[in-house]
């Protein structure tokens, strides 16, 4: 019977902390940039310009119908030639870069949906009476329709936060230190990957639960 020992888990707390820095890391910048590139994807594709519809919607159906592990490798294969081109020997960690603009991209498409249910769930006549009194389809936009939208999609955004936040455990592909990585690594040299990957489990699980509940306390505000 397999005879379980946690004792090589405190000692591996640092290392494990500076993967889950950079799991933090991949996950806060896709968020940003996938919300900030997502809404711009879903007015884009709301638009009454034919070709940049049509442009917004190729984007959103080709990542979403490629496994993320693929554009990640994609990424790496392609992103570290640009940036040493662009760059030089300033961009430190390639791997890293490479990670960040995968899931950057990748969520992008995602959150474009959800930034788009949003919209459409706020009434018509109301960006009708905006361009009614001059505003322009962006002003409109920009400070009538968006910030009611904000209200709707908050739980679904946070919700695929936290599948993002799983999801960043991928990296291992390409050889990068995540939280899930670095356990892996700690143990496998230390001869305790049993008991390291039950600890990652733990931890994501603990964080996510957390995240969850949050959603689901958002939910019932946003339903009040």
């Amino acid at each position: 019977m397999y005879e379980y020992d946690w004792s090589s888990i405190p000692g591996a707390l640092p290392i494990l902390w500076d993967g889950m820095k950079i799991t933090f890391a991949v996950t806060v910048a896709a968020i940003v940039v996938g919300i900030v590139w997502g809404t711009l994807l879903a007015v884009a594709r709301l638009s009454s310009h034919g070709p940049i519809a049509w442009l917004a919607a190729g984007y959103v159906n080709l990542f979403r119908s490629v496994p993320l592990v693929m554009v990640i490798l994609w990424f790496y294969l392609i992103v570290p030639q640009l940036l040493r081109a662009v760059f030089g020997d300033a961009i430190q960690d390639i791997r890293l870069a490479s990670a960040v603009t995968a899931f950057c991209l990748f969520e992008a498409a995602y959150y474009s949906e959800i930034v788009r249910a949003g919209i459409q769930s706020v009434s018509r006549g109301q960006i009708s009476a905006a361009l009614a009194l001059g505003f322009t389809y962006g002003q409109a936009m920009r400070l009538i329709i968006l910030p009611q939208a904000l209200r709707n999609m908050l739980p679904l955004l946070l919700t695929q936060a936290i599948i993002l936040f799983q999801d960043t455990s991928l990296v291992y592909v390409i050889g990068l230190a995540d939280f899930f990585g670095a356990s892996y690594k700690v143990g496998d040299r230390d001869g305790r990957l049993v008991e390291l990957l039950l600890f990652a489990g733990l931890v994501y699980f603990v964080l996510c639960f957390a995240a969850s509940m949050l959603v689901k306390f958002l939910r019932r505000r946003v339903a009040v």
